[in-house]
């Protein structure tokens, strides 16, 4: 059974269409594999888009009820993520919580090292945009580590619910790999209920056909 859409999901698909951060048709992604929608969260890049998807975020974690101490943004997309979820959880949720970031090279000045932003402690959530490997989100994990602090969670925008290597997706690869808890604003399965609603967001028959096509094909449970 098929929840019923979120508020904060439903603003989500609406922003992403209105900036064509989301968009339908041909496109081949790094796997090979010819998806029917594309995501790039890198549309995302005016004031009100960055405003509405740290509600977004900020909405999705609170909703979830996992406990944690501050954010961690990877670089590059994760850093705006970071910041614009920290205000929003204190402007929407009455909660302050630090965050931090890295570079993708160390400082070999000032004051050094690869990390910004608030010291590492306590129970981190790792926020990015979206998951394909896993690789970025592991590089994360050995720095959250290193610094002494505990990675209890991810949270994306988009989980496309598909498998990778294996018969798992990369968020359940982390989660089984890293013991972790991964969160999304939004899932594919989402995406198709929230489309296939009398009065939603408006596609074609046959973008919405070739949706649920794609997902029987490459789709986990």
């Amino acid at each position: 059974m098929i929840c019923a859409m979120q508020d904060h999901q439903l603003k989500f698909i609406e922003l992403a269409l209105a900036r064509r951060a989301l968009r339908f048709g041909q496109f081949t992604l790094k796997s090979g594999r010819e998806s029917p929608y594309f995501f790039n969260a890198g549309l995302f890049s005016d004031g009100e888009a960055i405003a509405v998807l740290g509600r977004c975020y900020a909405a999705a974690i609170s909703a979830s009820g996992l406990g944690f101490d501050m954010l961690f943004g990877p670089a590059y997309k994760g850093i705006a993520l970071a910041a614009s979820t920290a205000a929003a959880l204190f402007d929407h949720h009455g909660r302050n919580v630090p965050y931090a970031f890295n570079r993708k090279e160390a400082k070999t000045h000032g004051e050094g090292g690869n990390l910004i932003g608030a010291p590492l402690a306590g129970r981190v959530l790792v926020i990015d945009d979206v998951v394909t490997a896993g690789t970025a989100v592991r590089e994360s994990l050995e720095l959250i580590r290193a610094a002494g602090a505990q990675p209890v969670g991810c949270v994306f925008a988009l989980d496309r619910q598909e498998r990778g290597r294996g018969e798992l997706s990369a968020t359940q690869e982390i989660e089984r790999e890293q013991g972790l808890k991964c969160l999304s604003v939004l899932t594919l399965v989402d995406l198709i209920a929230a489309l296939s609603r009398p009065g939603g967001p408006a596609v074609s028959a046959e973008e919405l056909a070739a949706l649920k096509a794609y997902r029987q094909r490459y789709g986990v449970a």
